[in-house]
């Protein structure tokens, strides 16, 4: 059985085998292997990410070699005010050096989108498979605010850049 498979079957054990087996389980048991299953869900679903930035990194105009691709936050308008609700499944640069690029939200151009015209903008446009990793990634390690996510092809390593 594969990592997202038993995380899925953790999540919502409503097959009765798994279920039933859960029930014999002791407490402690039960939370290492939910522990267990998660952190390599998060890796799964960090592969998958760098994967499809990969595919689309090697899809780009030109032959100069892309180090990096870089994913800001997300908001969303509440009664609280704004507020982060995980990555935009839109590559914010490619880098074809080592050198981080300026994508403070005060340097960035950002447009006011109603929610159901984003919605169906990240539908039409967006990897699906690139969004649904970032999205599993956020619930799992929510970004704050001016969080940048970094995906450096070489090493095949997902950062969390922190201002």
């Amino acid at each position: 059985m594969k990592p997202l498979e038993l995380a899925g079957l953790l999540a919502a054990p409503t097959q009765p085998p798994v279920r039933d087996a859960l029930r014999r389980l002791a407490p402690r048991t039960l939370d290492a292997l939910i522990i267990e299953a998660l952190s390599a869900t998060e890796e799964a679903w960090r592969q998958v990410a760098v994967d499809r930035v990969a595919a689309f990194a090697a899809g780009q105009p030109g032959n100069r070699p892309v180090v990096a691709a870089y994913f800001t936050t997300t908001e969303r308008r509440t009664a609280e005010g704004m507020r982060v609700v995980g990555w935009s499944p839109f590559v914010a640069a490619l880098a074809s050096t080592e050198d981080v690029p300026d994508l403070r939200h005060t340097r960035t151009t950002a447009t006011a989108v109603p929610v159901g015209e984003a919605a169906m903008t990240e539908e039409v446009f967006a990897d699906p498979e690139l969004a649904a990793a970032l999205n599993r990634l956020a619930a799992i390690d929510p970004p704050r605010h001016e969080d940048v996510l970094r995906v450096h092809l070489p090493t095949r390593r997902i950062t969390r850049l922190t201002p």
